[in-house]
C-alpha cells in the first residue's frame, strides 16, 4: 500500500513547510481522536445516533483499475477494508493493534499442521455478496485462481508459496491449483497447502490481493467494473476521470466487528480531478470532508493555526524513492547508479515535499523502525549512519568513470505539485551530472502501472512505496526479488528489472530463517538491505508523514498503522 502500495499521492507544493509540529494533531498509538462534536472516540461498539449521511471525498486523481486483486494503491486499499473480504483480516482498530490479523471470512483462525505448510478454514455461514448470491468455498477456490488468471502483482512474491503456484505463474489461464487450495463444499472448509513454511502468510492472506470475489468474476482485470463485495459498501458506479460512488451493500450482516465492523455513512462519495489547493478550500468550507492528497505547503500555516483540530498527522513506515532502471543504459552500470544515490540532496527532496515536519531524508529501503532496518548511510559525504549531504563531485567522478555522460534519460513522474518538482530538481541534478535528461508527468491515474511495464522503457521513475504488512520481505523482496519482475506487464512492481541471483538467494534465506528464529531473519535483511544498497537499483528519497484534513463534519477519526484512516468508520454530521 502498498503501498505506491500502494502508491502514495501525496502532494505538496515546493515551498518551505511553515507548519509547527505543535499545531497539528498527532495520533497518539491508539490511532484515534475525536473529530468535532464528537462524544467519543474508538468506541468498540457500534453507534447507532452517528449512522448515516453522505462523506465527501476529493482527490486530485483516481488510482486506476478497481479489481481489488489487481489494485496495489493506497488510495483504494483504504476503501476495500470496508468492501472486500479475505478468510484472514487486520484488525479495523486504531494505532498498533491495526497489525494484528483476525478471522474475517473464516470463524476462526486456521489449523495449521503438517509442519506449518498446511492451513485449514473453516467458512462462515450467512455470508452474502452484494449481488445476492451466497458464499461459498467454491468461491474462496476460485478467487485463489483467480490471483494468478489476472496477474496480481503479488502473485510471485505472496502466493507462489502454495502448491501449484509454480504451474499456474508459468501458464497463468490454466491455473486450478488444484492440490494446492482446496475446497469441501459439505464440511464448509477451505484448506491450504504451502510447499514450505511461511510465518507470514497469515498476513498475506489478510491484505486486499486475497480478498473472496464470486465465481463468475472475469478472469482478467475488472477496471472500472467493481466486482461484488461482501462488506458493509458497494460501488455503485466508477469514472476514474470523475468519481466513485459507494452505497451500503443491501445484505450485509456485521460478522464480526474486529474484521469487518458495520459502516457509518450511508454513502461515501468520492471525486477526482481537483487541484490540491482547490481540495483545501472545499474542506474549509464543508463542500468536502477529507482529501486523498496532502495539503501544498502554502496552505500548512493555515490549517495549522485557524484548523488545527482537524488536522491529524501520523507518520508512516513508508519510503519515496527513484527507480533506475538496471537493463537499459545508462543505469545497466553500477557506476551510474551509484553516482545518482551520492548526488541526491535529500534535505532538497524534503524540502520539495513540505519540510522536516512531514519527512526525513532516507539512506536505506527500510524505513527507520522497521523489522530489519539498520541505521546506515552509504551515499552521504563524510560517511556516517545517518544522511548530512550530498557528494556531487563524488557523483560526477563516477559518471565520468562510468563513460556515461551525454547519454539521454527519461525521467516520469505523477503530474501533482510535489512529484513533478521532484522530477524537475532530478532533471536539473542529472543535467548537471551531463546527462541529457527530459521530464515526463503522468497522471496519478496511469503513471504507476506505465512505469511498471518494460514495454515503455522507463530508465528513471519517482514512485513510493507503503507496507503491505510488518515485514521486511515486505519491501525488498517484493520490490527487488527476480520473482516481481514480469516483463511486458503492467503488474511488474520490480520497477528497476533488477534481479540478482545471489541477492535472491540471500533473501529466501532469510525467509526461511524467519520460520523459527525472527530476530536472526531481520539480521539477514538488514544484511540484504545493505547488499542492495551497494548495488544502486533504486534511490531511496525520503520517509514521509501523512497528514489527514478533515472538515468540522467529520468525527471518530481512527488511524490505522497498516491502513490508514479508517474511512468507513467516520461520523458525518
Amino acid at each position: 500500500m502498498s503501498r505506491n502500495a500502494r502508491r502514495g499521492a501525496l502532494a505538496a507544493a515546493t515551498v518551505a513547510l511553515t507548519l509547527t509540529a505543535a499545531a497539528c494533531s498527532s495520533s497518539s498509538d491508539s490511532g484515534s481522536s475525536s473529530g468535532p462534536g464528537a462524544s467519543s472516540s474508538g468506541s468498540s461498539a457500534f453507534q447507532a445516533q452517528h449512522k448515516g449521511g453522505t462523506l465527501k471525498l476529493v482527490a486530485h486523481a483516481a488510482a486506476g483499475s478497481f479489481d481489488p486483486q489487481v489494485n496495489y494503491t493506497l488510495q483504494y486499499w483504504q476503501l476495500f477494508q470496508s468492501m472486500y473480504d479475505g478468510l484472514l483480516a487486520f484488525k479495523k482498530v486504531g494505532g498498533q493493534e491495526s497489525f494484528t490479523v483476525v478471522p474475517d471470512l473464516a470463524t476462526a483462525m486456521p489449523k495449521v499442521t503438517n509442519g506449518g505448510k498446511t492451513y485449514t478454514f473453516t467458512l462462515r455461514k450467512g455470508v452474502t455478496f452484494s449481488n445476492g448470491k451466497a458464499l461459498t468455498t467454491d468461491d474462496v477456490v476460485a478467487s485463489f485462481q483467480r490471483i494468478f488468471k489476472v496477474s496480481s502483482p503479488t502473485a510471485g512474491t505472496f502466493y507462489n508459496g502454495i502448491v501449484g503456484a509454480d504451474v499456474c505463474l508459468k501458464t497463468p489461464a490454466s491455473c486450478t491449483l488444484s492440490k494446492g487450495v482446496i475446497g469441501d463444499a459439505k464440511a464448509g472448509t477451505v484448506t491450504i497447502n504451502l510447499t514450505a513454511a511461511d510465518p507470514e502468510f497469515e498476513y498475506k492472506l489478510a491484505v486486499p490481493h486475497a480478498v473472496v470475489v464470486p465465481k463468475d468474476s472475469p478472469t482478467k482485470d475488472a477496471g472500472t467494473k467493481p466486482l461484488p463485495s461482501t462488506g458493509p459498501y458497494m460501488a455503485a458506479s466508477y469514472d476514474p476521470n470523475r468519481a466513485l460512488k459507494l452505497v451500503r451493500n443491501p445484505h450485509f450482516k456485521e460478522w464480526s466487528r474486529q474484521a469487518e465492523p458495520q459502516g457509518y455513512p450511508d454513502a461515501i462519495d468520492y471525486t477526482f480531478g481537483q487541484t490540491v489547493e482547490s481540495e483545501v478550500t472545499a474542506i474549509e468550507n464543508g463542500q468536502a470532508d477529507w482529501m486523498y492528497d496532502a495539503p501544498p505547503a502554502d496552505r500548512l500555516n493555515e490549517i495549522g493555526t485557524k484548523y488545527a483540530s482537524r488536522a491529524h498527522v501520523n507518520p508512516l513506515t513508508a519510503f519515496w524513492y527513484a527507480t533506475l532502471n538496471v537493463n537499459m543504459a545508462p543505469f545497466n552500470n553500477k557506476l551510474a547508479r551509484q553516482a545518482i544515490n551520492w548526488a541526491v540532496d535529500r534535505s532538497a527532496v524534503v524540502r520539495l515535499y513540505g519540510g522536516t515536519n512531514l519527512a526525513s531524508p532516507a539512506c536505506t529501503i527500510l524505513p527507520p523502525g522497521f523489522p530489519g532496518h539498520v541505521d546506515s548511510c552509504d551515499y552521504t559525504k563524510g560517511g556516517g549512519t545517518t544522511w548530512k549531504a550530498a557528494d556531487l563531485a563524488k557523483a560526477k567522478a563516477l559518471v565520468k568513470q562510468s563513460g556515461t555522460a551525454g547519454q539521454e534519460v527519461g525521467i516520469v513522474t505523477q503530474d501533482d505539485d510535489v512529484n513533478k518538482s521532484i522530477g524537475q530538481y532530478l532533471q536539473s541534478l542529472l543535467t548537471q551530472l551531463g546527462y541529457k535528461a527530459t521530464l515526463k508527468p503522468l497522471s496519478g491515474n496511469i503513471q504507476f502501472t506505465y512505469i511498471q511495464n518494460t514495454k515503455n522503457k522507463v530508465q528513471l521513475a519517482l514512485t513510493s512505496w507503503y507496507q503491505d504488512y510488518p515485514a521486511a520481505s515486505d519491501f525488498l523482496n517484493v520490490l527487488l526479488s527476480c520473482a516481481s519482475y514480469h516483463p511486458g506487464s503492467d503488474s511488474s512492481i520490480n520497477i528497476s528489472g533488477f534481479c540478482d541471483k545471489g541477492v535472491d538467494a540471500k533473501m529466501q534465506a532469510a525467509l526461511k530463517t524467519s520460520q523459527t528464529d525472527k530476530a536472526s531473519a531481520d539480521k539477514q535483511w538488514g544484511a540484504v538491505d545493505q547488499t542492495l544498497m551497494a548495488q544502486s537499483p533504486v534511490v531511496p528519497l525520503i520517509n514521509p508523514k501523512m497528514i489527514d484534513f478533515t472538515s468540522t463534519r467529520v468525527g471518530n477519526y481512527q488511524f490505522s498503522k497498516q491502513f490508514y484512516m479508517l474511512v468507513g468508520q467516520l461520523w458525518v454530521k
